[in-house]
């Protein structure tokens, strides 16, 4: 039987912290949703003429949490695999090596992802707030990034790919919706 993500709708009226954390964590549930119940081989369909796969958009948004939150917010390391990924002779690893993981391999590498950033996201409300600036700056401006702007930016990550992922879903196997 296929687990079913169990996903939230943001609340209509709250703080913006909450109001950001809903989003986030009802668009992580989404791409959450598109990729349940598939098999490894249809978690590495494409939609012609593309090469986007579901558990390609999986592992990207393991690697973008990672990224954002560890990596640009803290000024630490990736998590593995990405730490140690070979960056120089493939800039997409992420999308072409899904495809040789497991669709559990692929949840769990999300999963932890996702956890680490709320972890991340924990301390940096409880210690700055929304205003609080991130280790690394940006390349194009020279200044850090608050974690307003990198929750908001994660949002928008986030709702492009989810629409990616309807397409695709719906090609693979005709499932629809949210």
């Amino acid at each position: 039987m296929t687990r079913v993500t169990r996903r939230l709708d943001p609340p209509l009226a709250a703080d913006e912290a909450t109001t950001l954390l809903a989003f986030l964590d009802y668009h992580r549930d989404t791409l959450r949703r598109k990729t349940e119940g598939l098999t490894q081989e249809q978690l590495a369909m494409t939609l012609a003429p593309a090469t986007l796969t579901l558990g390609g958009l999986l592992k990207h948004m393991a690697l973008v949490e990672s990224s954002w939150f560890s990596e640009v917010f803290l000024g630490e390391p990736m998590m593995e695999p990405f730490a140690s990924a070979d960056w120089e002779s493939d800039r997409d690893w992420e999308f072409t090596s899904a495809p040789q993981d497991s669709p559990g391999e692929l949840r769990s590498l999300f999963d932890r992802a996702v956890a680490r950033s709320d972890d991340v996201i924990r301390v940096a409300l409880d210690l700055g707030g929304l205003d609080g600036l991130s280790a690394k700056e940006s390349r194009r401006a020279q200044q850090p990034y608050s974690l307003r702007w990198i929750l908001v930016h994660m949002i928008e990550e986030y709702a492009r790919h989810n629409g990616h992922a309807d397409l695709i879903r719906e090609s693979i196997d005709g499932v629809t919706g949210e």
